[in-house]
């Protein structure tokens, strides 16, 4: 393959025009609302050495390789490198958790492996070949998330990846809007297991989780044989090889681990939030399957401390700030909510945005949030968007987060345990500062 050969020589991958490093190769990729073929050439004049390009006008000279499609080249070319090194792939998706597991996953396979792992949101159909693309013969252990809001979309980015090892956190009620409903979210996740079960090693499943056993089951896998390693935190589930219990979340999450009955270990980490010990738990799973000792599994877990408004606890001046908003839908909004309401504080604050891309389901499932804030006796709520405004509710709504952060700066709130959770299309994270 000449286009392999180049990239072997060029080995940094650019699909931005207006950032081309020296010798690169640049990709003209096209959206909605740009061609990037028009801007091959001033990528060269920047720094590219090769422009991929599938509009044949624009190429000018033998810097230009015309293709039929430039991002199926670049999927295609991700797919044949990541063959070529035969790296060991681990595919993760689900619909929460996702990152943080892949985040703990990497920090534990750190203290034995060289890896390499997904960085940022780069999940989908761009996102995975810029990863694969980065993999050397230095890395042991890949660990590629991949994310999807419409269905057929793991099936391809698996295709891409072909990982050796698969892990589904949860499956749950988001992105409705393009799914069309859970089991279509369901069918969509399960494309990861139907792709192990035809062409990798084995799968890590959480066994307290119904959904994820049936769509195994379902997949092919035989939940007792070996290419499926179970974790589990039910007390009376034994029987898994790795088993986990929740010892205190005031607000970290300290946990005691047991591998295969009785090799046990404690393990305090910086996160927030009961729901994380199914991620964590998978983490122990995965490095104890790839020959981890516990003492480097532990290590690796405590090192991890989460950024990017995911399941984080920021101390201000004035408050303690339990921020988890990088994305919302109503399971991780249910765990959150849950999550807070059993933490023994005196003065507690929520802040919650709407949930977005929930389609025709969207009204009752703001609704529901509402049903379950007042089950827990939670008064002090703090409610932003047009989708809770318009639930039947006692609390303060506001449109926006301008609106609230109006509010908030006449109305300060201070020495609260305040948790801040919605979609990342709300921008909770502008009122952190005020907090």
């Amino acid at each position: 393959m000449q286009l392999y050969s180049i990239f072997l020589n060029h080995p940094i991958i650019c699909t931005d025009s207006r950032v081309c490093p020296q010798g690169s190769l640049f990709f003209a990729l096209k959206g909605d609302n740009f061609n990037a073929n028009a801007f091959a050439l001033s990528a060269l004049e920047k720094g590219c050495s090769y422009a991929v390009i599938d509009e044949a006008k624009y190429a000018i000279d033998d810097r230009f390789i015309l293709v039929d499609d430039a991002l199926e080249t670049l999927q295609q070319l991700s797919t044949y490198h990541r063959k070529q090194l035969g790296t060991r792939i681990i595919g993760i998706t689900g619909t929460n958790g996702k990152t943080t597991t892949k985040e703990l996953i990497a920090s534990v396979l750190k203290e034995k492996y060289n890896i390499l792992y997904t960085q940022g949101n780069l999940n989908n159909h761009i996102g995975v070949p810029l990863t694969l693309l980065q993999l050397t013969a230095e890395h042991e252990i890949g660990i590629i998330e991949m994310g999807a809001n419409h269905p057929g979309e793991i099936k391809i980015l698996a295709e891409i990846a072909c990982p050796d090892y698969g892990i589904i956190t949860n499956v749950g009620k988001a992105h409705l809007e393009g799914f069309g409903s859970f089991e279509g979210v369901k069918t969509t996740k399960a494309e990861l297991y139907n792709y192990i079960i035809n062409q990798g090693k084995a799968i890590f499943i959480n066994k307290d989780n119904e959904n994820l056993v049936e769509m195994a089951t379902n997949a092919g896998f035989d939940i007792e044989r070996g290419n499926v390693r179970a974790y589990s935190l039910d007390t009376e589930n034994w029987e898994c090889y790795i088993h986990g219990r929740t010892l205190s979340c005031s607000p970290f999450l300290q946990m005691e681990c047991t591998i295969d009955l009785f090799d046990k270990f404690e393990v305090s980490t910086k996160l927030v939030g009961s729901y994380n010990a199914e991620n964590v738990l998978a983490a122990v799973a995965i490095g104890e399957f790839l020959g981890l000792k516990k003492e480097e599994i532990k290590s690796g877990l405590e090192k991890y401390t989460p950024q990017n408004n995911r399941s984080q606890l920021t101390v201000t001046e004035k408050n303690k700030l339990v921020v988890d908003a990088y994305n919302a839908n109503p399971t991780s909004m249910q765990s959150a909510i849950l999550n807070f309401a059993q933490m023994e504080v005196e003065a507690k604050t929520l802040i919650l945005g709407d949930m977005l891309e929930l389609g025709v389901q969207s009204a009752e499932e703001h609704q529901n949030v509402i049903k379950l804030l007042q089950q827990n006796n939670l008064d002090n709520v703090l409610l932003v968007g047009k989708e809770f405004k318009n639930t039947q509710n006692n609390y303060r709504c506001f449109n926006d987060v301008t609106e609230l952060q109006t509010y908030l700066e006449q109305n300060p709130i201070q020495n609260n345990y305040v948790l801040i959770k919605g979609s990342r299309g709300i921008k909770l994270e502008k009122v952190l500062t005020i907090l």
